[in-house]
């Protein structure tokens, strides 16, 4: 602890006696000031015990004492020491008045004690007590290097709640509690989410204090990592401000944390390169040796069956089917919603990335994340546990994305660079990791055509087809083939398109085609005869059926 007056007082070299403030001894002193001035106030900082003679004060007058010690305390002065035998003999009654008055401690300095020999059992306790807190910070840094090397964070952060007599928390890149100690204080870490979120966005490194409700711990949270974005962050909870021995611990703590949270970006690059090498390999049919490859890193995760996912940002499937028209609207709202939900200012898929990798973090699982292209044409192949957080997360991401754009006015200049678009294959194992890859693909495509943030390829066969043929080359090709039938109704000689639907939707069963258009059978008959010739293709021919029965289901109004 700094120093006191109590320990002044109780000093044995010093002699001090205590003429008032009895009541108020405890309070820390910062330092010993000499000041004659009449006035010491301007010089002050607050926390010091001002030494002082009296030569140029008029100590015995009632009044002037009262402003003196009025203005000492507005000032912060600790205590006030008056040299007996100097100036005074004795310590005027009207000073010792004015400091009971105002709670001022006044100590009696004897003579044969120098202001020296104050000032230096004052540094000499400051020194002590830094010393202390340096001595007590170095220990507390081994114990919490032991901790996070045996322990991992977990035990760093057990180790940095009993230094700080308090409680300790981690959370990742996304806001989520990733442990606490101890046990009790999940609770309360997770209540700050908001506030791990507001902090997250600011640039690294950076902290914040959240004073808690009345009655409630005071918390520090603070950035980790060495990037332009925190890759994780540290609250910590005490009952009181920190002291230096705990700022200590704390400021090790960061420093630990930050070599176990944050990856080199070499080991981040060998990493991607040996997920690039397993992904190549499952897509060749090399299984056995795409797991060889993986070891530890990414061998659990053939073990099981896996989903593959394929996202690309909607500017890069805007661009990829812009000659078409077929681009999904996507509003600035629902972009400004997926940068507040990640802060991935304009990087999607950097922002998928990291929900992921969070996600399979928390949950211990192993996820394969490997990029593909550059600029306008990156993607991102992600490998992940089917069933696993990893999807889930991914999943949700869409959903709060969807939600967001369908809650919004669609503008019309097309898709935001800020938003994905998601393919997601069927459960595969090692040995059909090709075909999941193609899975995912035209699940992205189909995602695509129709605006859709994520498709899954399960959903595809559980619903229609008919929807694909909202493409607009679809429907050039449909206009196409139905214009000579067009021409020939618009001239007044036959309705050869209705009749084509009414027969084509009875399966070619002319008695109740002909009774849903309310005509004889060889009436339709004639028709169809004249629908062959002007196309000149035969309704014989299944393959015409279905392109004519496509083509008019692609130009329906319906």
């Amino acid at each position: 602890m700094p120093p006191t007056l109590a320990s002044l007082v109780h000093h044995s070299a010093l002699k001090l006696t205590v003429r008032a403030g009895e009541d108020r001894l405890d309070v820390p002193v910062r330092w010993a000031h000499v000041s004659e001035l009449a006035d010491p106030v301007p010089y002050m900082e607050g926390g010091e015990l001002l030494l002082v003679t009296a030569l140029k004060l008029d100590a015995e007058n009632p009044e002037t004492m009262r402003r003196y010690v009025r203005r000492l305390v507005g000032a912060g002065v600790v205590g006030l020491g008056f040299a007996v035998g100097v100036n005074y003999e004795e310590i005027p009654e009207a000073l010792v008045d004015a400091a009971a008055a105002e709670g001022l401690p006044l100590l009696e300095v004897p003579r044969r004690t120098p202001f020296l020999a104050i000032s230096k059992a004052v540094s000499a306790a400051i020194a002590a007590d830094q010393y202390r807190a340096v001595t007590a910070g170095f220990a507390a840094q081994r114990e919490l290097t032991k901790q996070a090397l045996t322990d991992g964070p977990e035990g760093l952060l057990t180790a940095l709640a009993s230094q700080v007599d308090g409680w300790a928390a981690l959370y990742d890149a996304s806001g989520a509690v990733v442990a606490t100690a101890p046990e009790w204080a999940g609770r309360r870490a997770a209540r700050l989410t908001a506030d791990v979120e507001r902090l997250r966005d600011r640039p690294a490194p950076a902290s914040s204090v959240v004073g808690g409700p009345e009655n409630e711990d005071r918390v520090e949270l603070h950035t980790l990592g060495t990037g332009r974005r925190a890759r994780a962050a540290l609250a910590v909870g005490t009952a009181a401000a920190l002291g230096t021995a705990e700022r200590y611990a704390v400021h090790s703590a960061i420093a630990l944390l930050t070599l176990t949270t944050e990856r080199s970006r070499s080991l981040q690059a060998a990493e991607q390169r040996v997920g690039a090498a397993v992904l190549r390999m499952l897509l060749a049919g090399e299984p056995d040796h795409a797991r060889a490859v993986a070891g530890d890193l990414y061998g659990g995760l053939l073990d099981a069956p896996f989903r593959v996912i394929v996202t690309e940002a909607a500017s890069v499937s805007a661009a990829r089917v812009v000659d078409t028209g077929a681009r999904a609207a996507v509003t600035k709202a629902s972009a400004a919603a997926l940068a507040a939900a990640t802060g991935a200012n304009g990087d999607p898929l950097g922002a998928l990335t990291e929900i992921v990798e969070s996600a399979a973090a928390r949950a211990g699982e192993a996820v394969l994340v490997v990029p593909e292209g550059e600029g306008e044409t990156a993607r991102l192949v992600v490998l992940a546990a089917d069933g696993g957080a990893a999807v889930a997360a991914c999943a949700e991401y869409a959903a709060a994305l969807e939600a967001a754009r369908s809650d919004a006015v669609p503008e019309q200049s097309g898709a935001d660079e800020d938003e994905l678009v998601v393919g997601l294959s069927a459960p595969a194992g090692p040995i059909a990791a090709a075909a999941a890859y193609k899975q995912a693909e035209q699940a992205l495509s189909v995602a695509r055509r129709r605006g859709r943030v994520l498709v899954e390829h399960e959903q595809l066969a559980a619903g229609s087809v008919l929807p694909l043929l909202a493409d607009d080359a679809v429907k050039a090709f449909a206009d196409g083939l139905l214009r000579a039938l067009h021409e020939h109704d618009a001239t007044g000689r036959g309705d050869l398109v209705a009749s084509l639907r009414a027969w084509l939707s009875r399966h070619g069963q002319w008695d109740a085609a002909a009774a849903d258009l309310g005509v004889h059978r060889h009436t339709l008959r004639y028709r169809m005869r004249r629908v062959e010739e002007i196309l000149g293709r035969s309704l014989d021919d299944a393959d015409v059926r279905m392109e004519l029965w496509l083509a008019l289901k692609a130009t329906s109004p319906e």
